[in-house]
């Protein structure tokens, strides 16, 4: 029986607008990129549960915007690739914030929040006029851990949200399930492998070819390259010590990147743990990336549940704390060091499929390191990232260019040469190496679709040339019309000095 709850992109939209535009009168406009960003997380986790995706789940993922945002603009190959990936749901950090700032006001806005996000799924679960048991199952998922955050936060009990499980019309397998690949009995015709079996052959192992030449392919790095090469030989003659029951000295996996932003330590984390799954150290090989807000809460006790949550997710793969001495600075009655503590019984705990990366300024990290035994005797190995010259910046530049379709013309190089040649040798503590990199670009993007949006009929050769004139940070910027410009966002009210508010509006139960 077709579900009550299909609606079409355009009302699905309304929809969305209506519930978080009272969200944000309650919580802050400043929460729009990151609710969004996680309302598409659970779209994504909630169709790869669905029957199949199509055309319409496109429309709607093309919906998920607040007013002011900009429009998504997902394609079908995408998508569904998205979808596929999403695994394991993770309850945002702003939903932490808003449960303890309701503990404190004695306030229930994460509660009428949980009934919020599950009216929004089911909507969304409908986009093909079905609502599987298997979707149902991820929403139920969903409120639950939500739902556990606020009991463990203290918030104060509400009414019960709709059961989604009530509103299921097709126990059709989900898309996920659907296109597992078959294992080499079952395309046989042979007797069925054991569920573990076929678990393991379905989890594809990472090429350590293909990842060791993306690593080469990298510009600059060469220290790094040769110490994650000489890693990963003395872990690969190690296992084979192993298999020969040969003595094997112990040996901490865990690793501290240490160096300025931008420098390429995110990517070469993503690359190292691809590398230890490719020779079965892991059994993944995802990359799960956090800071401080991700693992640390406003309460004792719930900085531990918080902190498991990440390594749950992580568990298989690693483990990356960007800015790590952030949980270290706050003094002894901080929680960071809570989380801490936690991570080190994790380490202890998964030390055979949980590899944790640290990362930061140099300085600090030493310090951060030194602050606790625990953490001495786990993290010994060091990967410096240096900023990148002149010459390694432009590199950059031009890898970008080709890689989008642009040409630099011979004056355009020497002028682009020059800009970064310029930037290194100037530059402040607010280098951003990598970073400054993508940020020229994208802002010669901008200035060279000006340009030649003013041409007549513009060809091909026009499209794809980049003059001089649009590396230039030129000081008429006030011809940009007044509506692109981006407002200012309202400075954010501490949540217990913030005026009573309407709570969220939440979406009526629709007509049998």
């Amino acid at each position: 029986m077709p579900t009550t709850w299909n609606r079409s992109p355009e009302e699905f939209h309304k929809i969305y607008l209506a519930n978080t535009d009272a969200f944000y009168r309650i919580g802050s406009p400043m929460l729009a990129k990151d609710l969004d960003d996680f309302m598409t997380r659970c779209a994504l986790g909630l169709w790869s549960r669905a029957g199949s995706i199509g055309e319409r789940h496109v429309e709607m993922a093309n919906q998920i915007y607040s007013k002011g945002r900009p429009k998504p603009s997902w394609l079908l190959w995408n998508l569904t690739s998205a979808a596929c990936q999403e695994d394991v749901f993770m309850p945002p950090v702003f939903f932490w914030n808003l449960a303890e700032s309701d503990a404190k006001r004695g306030s229930e806005t994460s509660r009428t929040f949980v009934r919020m996000l599950t009216n929004i799924l089911l909507y969304l679960a409908a986009v093909d006029d079905e609502v599987t048991y298997a979707e149902a199952e991820y929403i139920t998922d969903c409120t639950d851990r939500l739902t556990a955050i606020c009991d463990t936060t203290g918030v104060r009990k509400s009414r019960d949200g709709l059961n989604p499980l009530d509103y299921v019309t097709s126990g059709e397998p989900s898309f996920r399930d659907k296109h597992k690949p078959q294992t080499s009995a079952q395309a046989s015709g042979g007797e069925a492998k054991s569920e573990a079996e076929a678990k393991a052959e379905e989890t594809e192992k990472p090429d350590f070819d293909a990842l060791m030449a993306e690593l080469e392919s990298l510009v600059g790095l060469e220290d790094v390259k040769k110490d994650v090469k000489n890693l990963m030989n003395l872990v690969k003659v190690r296992k084979l010590r192993q298999q020969y029951e040969l003595p094997v000295p112990p040996m901490s996996l865990h690793m501290v990147f240490v160096g300025n932003p931008g420098t390429g330590k995110t990517t070469v984390a993503r690359l190292v743990s691809g590398l230890y799954a490719a020779i079965g150290v892991l059994s993944k090989g995802q990359l799960v990336e956090v800071d401080r807000s991700g693992l640390v809460a406003g309460y004792v006790g719930q900085t531990a549940l918080k902190t498991q949550e990440a390594i749950k997710s992580a568990l298989g793969g690693v483990l990356f704390i960007d800015e790590a001495y952030s949980l270290s600075s706050g003094g002894e009655n901080d929680f960071g060091r809570e989380a801490i503590e936690t991570l080190l019984k994790a380490m202890e705990d998964h030390r055979d499929d949980l590899i944790v990366i640290v990362a930061g300024y140099t300085v600090p990290m030493e310090r951060f390191i030194h602050s606790n035994p625990g953490l001495e005797s786990r993290f010994n190995k060091y990967f410096f990232f240096p900023d990148y010259n002149g010459e390694q910046l432009m590199e950059m530049f031009r890898i970008r260019c080709k890689k989008n379709g642009y040409s630099l013309s011979e004056e355009t190089e020497k002028a682009a040469v020059d800009y970064f040649t310029r930037l290194y040798e100037e530059r402040t503590e607010n280098f951003g190496n990598g970073r400054d990199v993508r940020n020229a670009f994208e802002d010669m993007v901008v200035r060279q679709a000006n340009r030649v949006a003013k041409l007549d009929e513009p060809g091909k050769e026009d499209l794809m040339a980049v003059l001089p004139e649009d590396l230039e940070d030129r000081e008429d910027e006030e011809e940009t019309p007044a509506a692109e410009e981006p407002a200012e966002a309202p400075a954010e009210v501490p949540a217990e000095e913030a005026p009573d508010a309407e709570a969220p509006a939440e979406e009526a139960k629709p007509e049998e």
